[in-house]
């Protein structure tokens, strides 16, 4: 057995450590290394859900990658195009492409007999994908398309309901500023709330057909194409594919391009995690720094005794360096208990709620990311390590002489 170890272990087994005035001081840096692993795992997993939970209400309004028409419009009147079916094949060609579908918007004002609400009509047809808008519904349900048949049917937000006052099954009237103006009635088929106001606030989705309709469009006629990803992290790459794959007069956006205010917001998180992690590690180094100093103190007559023995100071310091390590091990257990018996509750019982119109969600969001808790241990172990190797240096100025004389 590692003899430096097999001491380190008797220090913590034997009785008279029991007696020890240093075990409310040890129980304190344990209890410092417990509260400081807790803050970094809690913030880790806080803000990378938070980020995960933005980035898919974002990608489930507007997918990840976006063909439209090449063109400085900034209104929400998409031009028309046509997608070829070779280009549809090669598209899905890709393997990082999860799913593909035809859009258009256009803008409208919903008028009752008391509110007026202007809004955006997203036509879409019948390869588009409600998972998102299913996991989002309050009320009601998501409305079939059909190619050959026009619905009427139409999925509003709850904030646009509360504020028109319509319910599911109730009568929707759509004005549509053109030349001339035109009117259409639709019927509410379900109610969805994502928490992100300013897009609950202003899609209404239906059926292309009707965009089609207004715009006098042909059939083949869209307003762009989305694209869906198996992987958000090959974003920019898959971006750059298709962009080389489609007509000059075709353009190819990623979520990130069409909204860099929120992910440049989002990126922003990061520093603020990249701090805590700082400040957390400072504060459970020199707690343990502090409780290495104390037990080296409180063994100075066994230090002397092991050097008179014939011990080098570097194996003496590893007796102790050991003795921290163990410590460590024990504030992160207890660090990883907390964090994540915490985090398990707020998954499942929402414990802390939040304001939708200020953080875009209804509660604190939870991402159990084990390699990142795994990596952060592993981490918090290696820091610590290294930096308890320099105070520990004061065992080489520990002479055996002295060390049993005066101890």
């Amino acid at each position: 057995m590692n003899v430096e170890y097999f001491i380190a272990k008797r220090l913590f087994t034997a009785k008279e450590e029991n007696k020890s005035y240093t075990k409310p001081i040890l129980r304190i840096a344990i209890l410092a290394i417990a509260l400081s692993v807790a803050v970094m795992l809690l913030s880790v997993m806080v803000v990378t859900g938070f980020k995960n939970d933005i980035s898919d209400k974002i990608i489930g309004f507007g997918s990840h990658i976006t063909i439209s028409s090449f063109s400085d419009n900034q209104s929400y009147e998409t031009e028309p195009i046509q997608i070829s079916d070779s280009l549809y094949t090669s598209i899905l060609e890709n393997p990082e492409v999860k799913h593909i579908s035809t859009f258009a918007t256009k803008a409208g004002i919903i008028k009752t007999n008391d509110e007026i609400l202007g809004v955006v009509l997203k036509g879409v047809s019948s390869d588009y994908d409600w998972t998102f808008f299913n996991n989002n519904l309050v009320a009601g349900k998501c409305f079939n398309v059909n190619d050959s048949v026009k619905t009427n049917q139409v999925l509003i937000s709850e904030n646009s309901s509360k504020t028109l006052q319509l319910g599911v099954g109730d009568d929707l009237i759509m004005y549509f500023v053109q030349n001339p103006p035109r009117v259409r009635k639709f019927k509410i088929s379900g109610i969805y709330n994502t928490a992100l106001t300013d897009f609950d606030k202003l899609f209404v989705m239906g059926d292309i057909k009707h965009i089609q309709s207004l715009n006098s469009w042909e059939n083949k006629q869209v307003g762009g194409v989305e694209i869906v990803l198996n992987n958000f992290n090959n974003l920019e790459l898959v971006t750059e594919a298709v962009y080389e794959k489609i007509p000059y007069n075709l353009n190819a956006q990623s979520i990130k391009d069409k909204t860099p205010q929120i992910f440049d917001w989002l990126d922003l998180q990061d520093i603020n995690v990249r701090v805590i992690l700082i400040l957390m590690l400072i504060v459970g180094g020199i707690n343990m720094i502090t409780a290495l100093l104390i037990l080296i103190l409180e063994r100075t007559k066994m230090i002397g005794i092991l050097k008179a023995l014939g011990a080098n100071n570097w194996s003496v310091r590893r007796v102790f360096l050991y003795s921290a390590v163990h410590l460590i091990l024990k504030g992160l257990f207890w660090g990883n208990c907390i964090a994540l018996g915490f985090a398990f509750l707020q998954k499942q019982f929402s414990i802390i709620s939040l304001d939708p119109n200020i953080y875009y969600m209804n509660t604190i969001p939870i991402n159990f990311d084990f390699t990142a808790i795994l990596l952060l241990n592993i981490g918090t172990i290696i820091v610590c390590y290294l930096i308890l190797i320099i105070p520990s240096i004061i065992i080489t100025k520990i002479t055996p002489v002295k060390a049993i004389r005066f101890a």
